[in-house]
């Protein structure tokens, strides 16, 4: 079974054109199913029909997994089914006529023009942190970038002279205008706090921590949740919340849905378009 995965790996590393977060999470995905299989009567992975892998998935659901999570799992299982099946080491794919759970997709949370500005006005101290923090807040909310696509951004991605972002992900690349607000605390941040911040003269990090090394996902999310709370607001908010705020935003005010599919970095207008629902409701 590990010769295989490793087989897989190694396709995956150079055919696709994943990011390393992605090829991770196919390989999780995969070994955790793995694992499942061991404690059956099967105990191999080429053995396993479509009832076992069935009985797997229905078995996530008693546990509390969501539907999405277990159908991005599936998905993952199938594509290494596949690849067994190209390799000639299985001759029937268990999972061809296999069905998920219905995700039934909720809207995405969003805060509303007020909360935003509660929310950005809570880093305002003239010290190093707080004026970091209020640039990538408000970096992140003024570009609608990914969090993943900011804490990934180096200082030559930024033109702070034309107020232009190159956002890079995978093999694409997309310029973005920052707007003014947004530009002017990215100045603060980069002419002040980051030299303050940085070790390393060498850093290309553009956002760093107090290590003076690249902010992680996992840094940027706890900003996120103290300044919540600090600005006492009551929803469920994560880094990708201003994300969804920044697309309803743009389309209250008579954006095109094609040029925000654009900005978003959407490859489905259709991941785009569910915004449409939520117009007039974040004013």
């Amino acid at each position: 079974m590990g010769d295989g995965l490793f087989r897989y790996e190694s396709y995956l590393n150079q055919e696709k054109s994943l990011s390393s977060n992605t090829l991770e999470c196919y390989l999780r995905d995969i070994r955790q199913f793995m694992a499942y299989i061991k404690t059956t009567d099967v105990n191999n992975i080429n053995k396993a029909d479509d009832s076992l892998i069935k009985e797997y998935m229905q078995l996530l659901e008693v546990k509390g997994i969501s539907a999405s999570t277990i159908l991005r799992k599936l998905s993952s299982i199938r594509s290494y089914y596949r690849f067994l099946l190209q390799k000639n080491e299985i001759f029937h794919d268990p999972t061809v006529n296999l069905e998920g759970p219905k995700n039934k997709r909720k809207p995405p949370s969003v805060l509303t023009v007020q909360e935003i500005d509660r929310l950005m006005n809570q880093p305002s101290g003239s010290d190093p942190k707080s004026i970091r923090d209020r640039a990538m807040l408000e970096f992140l909310y003024g570009t609608g970038i990914r969090v993943s696509e900011l804490i990934n951004l180096d200082l030559d991605d930024i033109d702070v002279e034309n107020g232009i972002l190159r956002c890079r992900r995978s093999n694409k690349e997309r310029n973005i205008n920052i707007n003014k607000r947004a530009l002017s605390y990215l100045k603060q941040y980069l002419y002040d706090s980051r030299k303050q911040l940085i070790r390393n003269k060498e850093e290309k990090s553009l956002f760093v921590n107090f290590h003076g090394r690249r902010m992680t996902r996992q840094g940027f999310w706890k900003i996120v949740k103290f300044y919540t709370k600090k600005a006492k607001i009551k929803k469920d908010i994560t880094p990708h919340t201003l994300r969804h705020s920044f697309a309803i935003h743009l389309l209250n005010d008579g954006v095109d849905i094609h040029d925000l599919q654009e900005i978003l970095g959407h490859s489905d207008l259709s991941t785009t378009q569910m915004y449409t629902q939520l117009i007039d409701s974040t004013n």
